[in-house]
């Protein structure tokens, strides 16, 4: 039997519902403040997460609406300081209590760390997106909850490549077989099996369409006693909340 040793997080989109009225706003303040008329909708910016990574959603942006613009000079650069203006902006959004973690991700943060489940993150968004959410929503320790925080650029090739899983392993020092990552999104869910990984899926309003082929169970969330979690495809739910022994029991029996 196969036995459980750490999760490896995904950040946007399983930690928190973060897309939709975080980064997205805060792209649409760095455009603003650069003087460009450009202004992404919920529905322009879900077509643009197929693609992962700020600074790569805003090239694709370019490619499709504004293809001239590729060619200017310097080009480069400027995706750079419109990606760290965003990133300023996002930032201050967490920083005002914004954005909170889904239902259940303390719950089971806690669980797991009671039970001596090491924890890790693994995501395509930067160090500083990631540290600011932690301490918005878990304290000035949030951070320090995770052994490895594998993010943003760290890798060359984003999800869903699965060079930032491959990272986290080989940084915690563990084989695939002793860790479950859990994912939102069909590029996660591609990321971490191409690592080796079993994946357990939580579904939000930009993902809940996707394939998700390869996961080991796709759900609407993490649940909490008043707030059900519900099994879309996958084993059965024992109760009404993913814990870390119903976590425990579909990795041994994948």
């Amino acid at each position: 039997m196969k036995e459980l040793q750490a999760l490896i997080f995904d950040v946007d989109g399983t930690l928190a519902d973060t897309e939709r009225d975080g980064h997205r706003v805060a792209f649409n303040k760095a455009f603003a403040d650069a003087g460009l008329d450009w202004c992404w909708s919920v529905e322009r910016y879900g077509e643009l997460l197929s693609v992962t990574g700020g600074k790569e959603r805003i090239r694709r942006f370019l490619e499709e609406d504004h293809p001239g613009m590729l060619a200017e000079p310097g080009i480069d650069e400027r995706i750079r300081e419109l990606h760290a203006a965003k990133t300023r902006h996002y930032v201050a959004l967490l920083e005002g209590g914004a954005i909170p973690l889904r239902p259940g991700v303390q719950r089971l943060l806690d669980e797991a760390a009671a039970e001596g489940l090491r924890l890790a993150i693994a995501t395509t968004t930067t160090p500083e997106n990631v540290t600011a959410l932690l301490e918005a929503t878990l304290g000035e320790d949030g951070p320090y909850r995770f052994e490895v925080i594998s993010a943003g650029d760290i890798v060359p090739a984003k999800k869903p490549a699965p060079d930032i899983f491959t990272h986290a392993l080989e940084a915690m020092g563990l084989p695939a077989e002793a860790c479950l990552a859990l994912e939102d999104s069909d590029n996660g869910v591609r990321a971490a099996r191409g690592a080796g990984l079993e994946v357990v899926v939580t579904t939000n309003e930009y993902t809940r369409g996707q394939d998700f082929a390869g996961a080991l169970a796709v759900l609407n969330g993490f649940g909490e006693p008043d707030q059900p979690a519900s099994v879309i495809r996958g084993p059965e739910l024992p109760g009404s909340v993913v814990d870390v022994r119903t976590l425990r029991r579909w990795f041994a029996g994948a």
